[in-house]
């Protein structure tokens, strides 16, 4: 973690030298830092640091697409006459096991348009979500399980 702080500290530097704080010069500030600490890498040693930072990047950039495609899912259900939506509930078996990674996939699930994550199971191994476009129940279990949660797991563990 503490190679995240200097590529912060980095990508603060990097603002202050533009002589504004912008999101893009952020955004540049950081990916050259990590991109100075990657290439000093064998000064610290391995680290999972530079796993971390790709994964978390795959996990964004998965998730707004899933964002996306479920936001024109729900409009198109809105602006069309009738409904096509077929509400559901499914018990969705977690690999997850800290809060962490539970709590990260729940609450995405919950930001995604067309799903809320209702409930845990008592042995916290089941997530009960509420699906509004439910064709397949074990086509849903296996996307998240594939998708979100992998991705998840992949940059908490």
């Amino acid at each position: 973690m503490n190679l995240f702080f200097i590529n912060v500290f980095i990508m603060l530097g990097y603002a202050g030298i533009q002589g504004r704080v912008t999101l893009s010069g952020l955004v540049i500030g950081f990916a050259l830092g990590y991109m100075a600490l990657w290439l000093t890498q064998p000064l610290y040693g391995r680290s999972r640091y530079f796993l971390r930072v790709p994964g978390t990047a795959w996990l964004l950039g998965y998730f707004f697409v899933e964002l996306l495609i479920s936001n024109l899912r729900v409009f198109w259900d809105v602006v069309t006459p009738g409904h096509i939506s077929r509400p559901g509930i499914v018990g969705v078996p977690l690999r997850a096991e800290s809060d962490m990674e539970i709590l990260l996939v729940a609450n995405m699930i919950s930001l995604t348009p067309g799903t809320l994550s209702v409930d845990l199971s008592e042995d916290r191994r089941t997530l009960f979500v509420h699906v509004m476009f439910l064709d397949d129940p074990e086509q849903f279990r296996k996307s998240i399980q594939d998708g979100l949660e992998k991705r998840v797991l992949e940059i908490t563990r």
